[in-house]
């Protein structure tokens, strides 16, 4: 930039002005912008750069930088995705303007093969190209305005556009100065005036039954003085300046009504108009897609004929696996039922086995047990005492009673002892 002089930074500004004009010339608005449905291209005052003391660089938004990148669209980075394809958009239209047929690109193409399409095309119109392809891929800078204004130059050429000498209109001074406020005359309002004739009074009421009288009145004059208009003797001057004078009061404008079917079949008109545009452009893409994907099922197909074909033995060796497999799944199936039968039969043996083993733990806990003995013992010794106690009790009643059978024998005796003495004293007597 410093080779080029000091006024380099401002080069790419003027190749956007210069490229903003030519695009309107060539209707971009109408022919481009609306059918993609794009924002137009908006002008305003060139920003300042940055001097090198000061930190270098552009303006940001804050000190007057967003205004510039908005209007200076291809001069600033602002959105590159949007901005590249907008350079895209415009560069196929200024190609097919040009008298080259050239496919309008979509999102989903190589970014490469479009930049070189389109560089190949800006050749072959014989402009040199001295950049590498790369620098379009931002989609901005001094690069993107050279290559469209370079197009939109080759279109005007091709359209047959030459620029003229300005034709600078004649003014004219203006005698009387005409408001033209509260001055113009709707149908409504000439009906609310007929309808009150009476009582309005304004300045400029028009009565329409007043006029077509007077008409009326003037063309029997007329017709009766045929030969006295054959020539006129009015200045023409003085007649255009009475038009111009009364031009303003006698506006009529007919307001439109929204529930009007005629509005309606003109809107019915203008979407079918709409559709069919649309519906071309679309199809045309839709056409485009359904070739796509035509190949690409084409490339499918082949393809798995050709894996099909090379994997042939492998599929083979599959199926017998899987034959073998299939097999082996029938005999586990049978050696499982078996195995469940066995299982169950197992189960059940378990269960016997385990009831066995507690009723032989219970038996031998019981033989083993110590306690059983422990109570035999202590009802031994129990028993032992009590004998004693019975034995005592025995001796005692032995005692008693052998005590009393001495007794009764003394006194038995001695019964007998005095029974005798008795008898013999008795006898002596």
């Amino acid at each position: 930039v410093a080779e080029r002089g000091p006024g380099a930074a401002y080069h790419m500004f003027v190749l956007m002005e210069d490229l903003l004009d030519k695009l309107k010339l060539l209707s971009y608005e109408e022919e481009a912008l609306r059918r993609h449905n794009m924002r137009p291209l908006s002008r305003c005052p060139l920003p300042a750069p940055r001097c090198p003391g000061r930190g270098g660089g552009v303006e940001g938004p804050g000190k007057g930088g967003g205004l510039a990148r908005q209007a200076h669209y291809f001069a600033l980075p602002t959105n590159p995705g949007e901005q590249f394809f907008m350079f895209c958009t415009l560069a196929a239209w200024l190609i097919t303007k040009a008298g080259r047929p050239f496919e309008q690109p979509q999102e989903y193409d190589d970014p490469n093969a479009i930049i070189s399409n389109v560089l190949s095309e800006l050749r072959s119109f014989g402009r040199p190209v001295d950049f590498p392809p790369s620098k379009l891929k931002a989609g901005y800078g001094e690069q993107a305005c050279y290559v469209l204004d370079c197009l939109a130059e080759e279109a005007l050429k091709y359209t047959g556009f030459s620029w003229k000498r300005p034709a600078y209109p004649t003014e004219e001074l203006e005698e009387e100065e005409i408001t033209e406020d509260h001055a113009e005359l709707t149908l409504n309002k000439v009906e609310e005036d007929v309808a009150e004739e009476e009582s309005d009074n304004e300045e400029n009421f028009i009565d329409l039954s007043v006029l077509k009288a007077q008409t009326y009145r003037s063309d029997m004059n007329d017709s009766a003085k045929q030969e006295e208009i054959l020539q006129s003797t009015i200045d023409a001057a003085e007649w255009n300046l009475e038009v111009e004078r009364v031009l303003p009061q006698l506006k009529v404008t007919v307001r439109t009504d929204n529930k009007d079917w005629r509005i309606h079949v003109d809107q019915m008109h203008q979407h079918k108009d709409g559709i069919e545009s649309s519906l071309k452009e679309t199809r045309g893409y839709l056409d485009k897609l359904h070739n796509e994907i035509s190949r690409t099922l084409e490339k499918i197909n082949s393809r798995e004929k050709y894996i099909n074909n090379q994997l042939e033995h492998l599929v083979q060796e599959y199926r017998s696996a899987q034959a073998l497999l299939s097999e082996a799944k029938e005999k586990y199936q049978e050696g499982s039922g078996g195995v469940t039968e066995r299982i169950r039969v197992l189960s059940e043996i378990t269960e016997v086995l385990e009831r066995v083993k507690q009723e032989t733990e219970e038996k031998g806990s019981s033989m083993t047990d110590g306690a059983p003995l422990v109570k035999i013992k202590q009802a031994l010794t129990k028993l032992k005492q009590e004998t004693i106690q019975m034995d005592i009790q025995i001796g005692v009643i032995e005692h008693t009673l052998l005590q009393s059978k001495l007794k009764e024998k003394s006194d038995m005796t001695t019964d007998m002892h005095a029974t005798m003495i008795s008898e013999g004293t008795v006898g002596a007597y």
